[in-house]
C-alpha cells in the first residue's frame, strides 16, 4: 500500500469522525431550542405575566425586593436580570474550557442545570411571581453558558467551507424539534379539558417539558462531541495564566482586551450584539405582544410560533445557499432589512386579528433562523485559534433571548407609555445600527488578521 493511499484513507477516516461530531453536535440544538420556542418564546411570557398580575396591587405593581415594578414589564425585565448572572459566568467559564481543553464537562453542567429550572417551572402556580422569576434567570443564564460552549465547538468540528452549511443545519435541527414540541403543545393545551386539567395545569406541564426533553436529547452530543487541548494560548495579550481565577467582569474585560488585538473581529462582534439583541427581544417578547397588545388567545400564539419554527426550517437552509452564491456578510445584511420591514408592519397589526399575525409570523421565520445561523459561522472565521469559548462567551452576551439591552427598552418603553406597540416599535433601532455596523466590516481582512484560512466566498 503506497503512502498516498494511507494518507487518502487517514484523511476519508478524519472526514467520517468529523461528520460524527457534527451530527452529534446537531442534537444540542434540538435537545435546547425546545427551550427557547415553547417557554421563552409561547409560554413562559404571558403566563409568568398573568402570574404577575395575580400579585400585583390595586395600581397594577408587583413589589419584588420592595421595588415597585409594573406586572407588565417583569418577565422583560426577568430577561434583563439573567444576563447580569450571564456575564458574571460566560468570559470565566469560556477562558477555564479554553485553558483545560475541556469544554464538554462545562457544557454538561450548564445544559442540566438549565434543563433541571425549566422542569422546575412546573411549581409556579398561583401568585408565585418570584419563583417564576428565579427559575427564568436561572435557566436563561445557563442557557447562555451551554450556548456558548456549544458555538465553540464550531470552528474544532468543521473545516472553513463547511461552516455555513454546519451552522444552518443546527439551526434547522433546532427550530424542527421546535416545531415538533409545540404541535404536542398545542394539542395539550386546547384540549386540556379533555384530559382532566386545567389550562394553569397544562402550560405548567409544557413549561416542564421542554426541561426534560433538553436533558433527554443533552445526551447524544455528550457522547459523540469530544475535547481536544487548545494550543498554547499567545504569551503576552492572552489574559490570566493557567490556574488563574478572575470574576467574570475582570475575565471577559481580558478577553475585549485580547480582542482589541483584532478590532476588525470586535467590529463585528459590536454590530452583532446590536442587531442580535433586537432579534432576540422580538423572539421573547412576541407572544407578550401578541397576548396583551393585539388580545390573541394562547392556541392563536401557539400556531403562529409553529409557523415561525417551520418556515425558519427552510429559510436557514435557504439564507445558506443564499450564502454560499452571494457570501455570508451580503446575506446577513439582507436579512436585517427583512427584519426591520417585518418589525415596522408589526406597529400597525390590528388588534383581534390572527391572520395578519400569521402573515408577520411567517416573515419572522423565513428570516430568523437564516440570519443566526450565519452570524454563527462567520464569528467563528474571526476567532483566533485556541480562543474559541473564550470569544464565543462575549458573542453569546446577545445570543438566544439572553439580550439585556432590548428586553430593558421594551418594558421602560412600555413602563413609561403603556403601549406594547410603542415598545415593540422601538426595537427597529437595533436592526438600523446594526446593519450601519455590519457594512462597514471588512470581512476577508478580519479573518486574516485572526490568522485564519479565507473561504472563497464570504
Amino acid at each position: 500500500m503506497g503512502i498516498g493511499t494511507v494518507r487518502r484513507d487517514a484523511d476519508d477516516g478524519a472526514a467520517a469522525e468529523r461528520r460524527r461530531e457534527q451530527r452529534g453536535w446537531y442534537f444540542y440544538d434540538w435537545a435546547c431550542s425546545v427551550y427557547s420556542t415553547s417557554v421563552l418564546t409561547v409560554f413562559l411570557g404571558p403566563y409568568l405575566t398573568s402570574v404577575a398580575e395575580s400579585a400585583a396591587d390595586a395600581d397594577g405593581f408587583v413589589h419584588p425586593l420592595g421595588l415597585p415594578v409594573r406586572a407588565g414589564s417583569f418577565f422583560a425585565y426577568s430577561v434583563s436580570l439573567s444576563v447580569i448572572v450571564a456575564v458574571l459566568a460566560m468570559p470565566l467559564v469560556g477562558a477555564a474550557a479554553d485553558r483545560s481543553g475541556r469544554k464538554k464537562p462545562l457544557l454538561a453542567a450548564a445544559a442540566y442545570t438549565g434543563a433541571a429550572a425549566t422542569t422546575g417551572m412546573f411549581f409556579l402556580d398561583g401568585d408565585r411571581y418570584l419563583l417564576g422569576g428565579l427559575l427564568l434567570v436561572v435557566a436563561n443564564a445557563a442557557q447562555s453558558v451551554a450556548m456558548m460552549l456549544y458555538n465553540a465547538y464550531l470552528p474544532q468540528i468543521a473545516a472553513p467551507e463547511e461552516r455555513d452549511a454546519v451552522s444552518s443545519r443546527g439551526w434547522a435541527f433546532g427550530y424542527a424539534a421546535g416545531a415538533l414540541v409545540l404541535v404536542a403543545n398545542l394539542v395539550l393545551y386546547t384540549g386540556h379539558a379533555s384530559f382532566g386539567l386545567t389550562e394553569s395545569a397544562a402550560v405548567r406541564i409544557c413549561l416542564a417539558s421542554a426541561g426534560l426533553w433538553w436533558g433527554l436529547f443533552a445526551l447524544v452530543p455528550l457522547r459523540r462531541l469530544r475535547d481536544r487541548r487548545a494550543p498554547a494560548p499567545e504569551s503576552a495579550a492572552a489574559g490570566p495564566g493557567p490556574g488563574a481565577a478572575l470574576p467574570g467582569w475582570r475575565q471577559l474585560a481580558a478577553t475585549v482586551r485580547d480582542m482589541r488585538r483584532h478590532p476588525l473581529t470586535l467590529a463585528f462582534l459590536l454590530a452583532y450584539l446590536v442587531y442580535n439583541d433586537g432579534i432576540q427581544t422580538v423572539i421573547s417578547q412576541a407572544s407578550v405582544y401578541g397576548s396583551e397588545e393585539l388580545g390573541l388567545g394562547q392556541s392563536t400564539l401557539i400556531v403562529a410560533v409553529l409557523l415561525v419554527q417551520v418556515l425558519a426550517v427552510a429559510g436557514a437552509l435557504l439564507l445558506g445557499r443564499l450564502a454560499r452564491a452571494y457570501g455570508a456578510k451580503r446575506t446577513i445584511l439582507g436579512s436585517l432589512v427583512a427584519w426591520t420591514v417585518t418589525l415596522a408592519a408589526g406597529y400597525f397589526l390590528p388588534a383581534g386579528a390572527p391572520v395578519w399575525f400569521f402573515v408577520l409570523a411567517a416573515g419572522i421565520g423565513l428570516v430568523l433562523g437564516g440570519s443566526q445561523a450565519l452570524s454563527r459561522s462567520l464569528f467563528s472565521h474571526l476567532v483566533p485559534p485556541g480562543k474559541e469559548a473564550e470569544y464565543f462567551s462575549a458573542y453569546e452576551l446577545s445570543d438566544r433571548g439572553m439580550s439585556w439591552l432590548g428586553p430593558l427598552l421594551f418594558g421602560l418603553t412600555y413602563q413609561l407609555t403603556g403601549s406594547y406597540r410603542d415598545a415593540i416599535i422601538s426595537l427597529v433601532a437595533f436592526f438600523v445600527l446594526g446593519f450601519l455596523l455590519l457594512a462597514r466590516v471588512p470581512v476577508r481582512r478580519a479573518i486574516g488578521d485572526a490568522g485564519n484560512p479565507v473561504p472563497e466566498r464570504i
